[in-house]
């Protein structure tokens, strides 16, 4: 009987569901709306009208502050990979998702970006690496279920990302882990 493949939507549900109830502190959630932009559309005065536009997130990390009030401490965008000739990343989706980085990073300064690709039996590919100038982390999983060890590893990942959230203004030190024959490979820009 052949393996049930869960679509990127369905993966991505299941790691935030998980996140969402190991993580201290913070809030895991899916298809949340993030503001992109805050554009000024008229002045009077000393007042102005502005209006906000949204992408839709992958996974969202955030941090309840008061009452319904919450901030946003790291964004994931999910691929899966594919056991066929075509790419689980292409330059197409890597200057995409790294748009999407820095448009999200402009209204939001202290937000974290990451790529995280499961099911890729090799490395990330390099076109994520030349294109994917405004992740702070990628990483990668050679199935679609974690290792017990990749598993720690990424909650590893967030912990430090949300702190370098929280701390934005006092971290500049790149990060890098890689285990066992590419089934994790982990890099942080810190900026």
């Amino acid at each position: 009987m052949a393996e049930t493949k869960p679509t990127e939507r369905e993966w991505a549900k299941s790691i935030a569901e998980r996140l969402d109830k190991e993580l201290c502190g913070v809030r895991v959630k899916v298809q949340r709306k993030l503001a992109y932009t805050n554009e000024v559309v008229e002045y009077r005065e000393s007042n102005h009208n502005s209006q906000q536009h949204c992408y839709t997130t992958d996974i969202l990390v955030y941090q309840e502050v008061k009452d319904k009030y919450w901030k946003p401490r790291v964004v994931i965008e999910t691929k899966l990979g594919r056991h066929s000739m075509q790419p689980a990343i292409t330059t197409h989706d890597a200057i995409i998702y790294s748009q999407k980085a820095a448009e999200h990073k402009s209204v939001h300064p202290y937000l974290r970006y990451g790529i995280f690709v499961g099911n890729l039996p090799g490395s990330l590919p390099g076109r994520l690496f030349r294109h994917g100038t405004h992740f702070d982390f990628m990483l990668s999983w050679k199935k679609f279920e974690a290792a017990k060890h990749e598993w720690e590893v990424l909650k590893q990942i967030l912990i430090k990302e949300i702190v370098y959230s929280k701390n934005s203004k006092k971290y500049f030190i790149p990060v890098a882990i890689h285990l066992e024959r590419n089934t994790l490979f982990y890099i942080s820009n810190l900026s």
